[in-house]
Formats: C-alpha cells, sequence, structure tokens
C-alpha cells in the first residue's frame, strides 16, 4: 500500500510537471494575483487530474473505447476552449486585473474553478494515464480497495506538491514584476496557450 502511494506520487509529479497551458496559467496568476491564487489554480488542476486518474483506474477499457471513437470532436472542443481563454489572458490588462482583486475577494473559487474546467476540457489526458499506469504497474486488477485509494491519493498529493512547488517559486519572483512587465507576460502567457492549443490541433491532423 504504501508502494504504491509513493509511486502515486510520482505520477502525480510527471503529470502535472510539464509546462503547458494550464501551468502558464498558474504562473500568471502568481505573478498578477499572489500564491495563493497560484495555487487554488493548480488545486483546480489536480482534482480534475485525480478524477481523471480514477475514471482511467476504474473504467479503462469504456474510456479508452470513448475517447477513440471521440477523438477527433474531443480534441477540437479542447483546443478551442484553450484558444478562448489564451486569447482573454493575451487581451487581460493587468492594473485592472489587480483593482478587480481589491474590490472583489470572492475570487479563488473562481481561480480553482477556471483552472478545473479548463484541465478537465483536455479529455486525452487520459492516454497519459494509460502509459504511466503501464509503466509503473500502477492499480492492477488484484490490488485491494485500500491498497487502490491510496494509490489515487498518492496521485493527487504528488499534482498538489508539484503546484505547490511552482507557485512559490514563481511567487519569490514577483517582485521582479511592475504592472508593465506583467502586461507583457500575459501577452506572452496567452500568446504560449493560444500556440500550444492550435499546435495540438493540427498535429492531430496532421498524424491522425
Amino acid at each position: 500500500m504504501v508502494e504504491l502511494f509513493y509511486t502515486g506520487i510520482i505520477i502525480g509529479l510527471l503529470v502535472s510537471s510539464p509546462m503547458g497551458p494550464i501551468g502558464m496559467l498558474c504562473i500568471q496568476r502568481t505573478l498578477a494575483k499572489g500564491h495563493l491564487s497560484g495555487f487554488v489554480s493548480g488545486m483546480g488542476a489536480a482534482l480534475s487530474d485525480l478524477l481523471y486518474a480514477t475514471a482511467t483506474g476504474l473504467f479503462m477499457g469504456l474510456i479508452v473505447n470513448f475517447v477513440e471513437a471521440h477523438q477527433r470532436p474531443l480534441q477540437i472542443f479542447g483546443s478551442i476552449v484553450m484558444v478562448i481563454f489564451g486569447y482573454y489572458i493575451f487581451k487581460s490588462n493587468p492594473v485592472k486585473t489587480l483593482q478587480k482583486n481589491q474590490e472583489q475577494r470572492q475570487t479563488l473559487l473562481q481561480d480553482f474553478g477556471t483552472a478545473f474546467l479548463l484541465t478537465f476540457s483536455n479529455v486525452l489526458i487520459v492516454f497519459l494515464f494509460i502509459g504511466l499506469y503501464a509503466q509503473f504497474g500502477f492499480l492492477l486488477p488484484e490490488h485491494s480497495i485500500q491498497t487502490t485509494v491510496s494509490g489515487l491519493a498518492g496521485v493527487f498529493v504528488g499534482a498538489v506538491a508539484w503546484w505547490l512547488f511552482i507557485t512559490f517559486v514563481v511567487s519569490l519572483m514577483r517582485s521582479w514584476f511592475n504592472i508593465r512587465g506583467l502586461k507583457v507576460f500575459n501577452r506572452i502567457v496567452g500568446s504560449v496557450i493560444i500556440i500550444l492549443s492550435i499546435f495540438g490541433l493540427v498535429s492531430f491532423y496532421w498524424f491522425y
């Protein structure tokens, strides 16, 4: 049980650590709003990863069949969502964002929710979990319920640990950015998210 927990932590770190659109989003929010906002956004992503990890382990066959049967529309949907959100970040004004944060204090739930939904829109992450499960021999049929829960808890802990680390490191650099720097960074992050989303969509059509 303990061994599977540690394996789950490794899987959670491997799933979360690639600096994709969600990672860039958490960095942007950490710089613009502070460490807590970025970390809460990461928690939303971690919860989404936990749900996919659980579903992959319990319903692997059904999920694979569904994703393979609807791979193209799922890829299109996820890419469109990310392009729209990337454009929103690109056009966002850090001055208005900071003013809004000072006037409204109920923003952490919104940060959590949007990060969760954006991560959850990437259904193809199931294939990443399947590959990692196969490589590590994770959540095998002979595992007990307690062992399975322990492994899934490890996945969540690993994902949360990553977001805690990366947002803490970025928050230490926050003082290096003024309002103009935040505006430039927003445009860089927005552009990266849009490019990654379009690249994913184009590469899907190219290879499939």
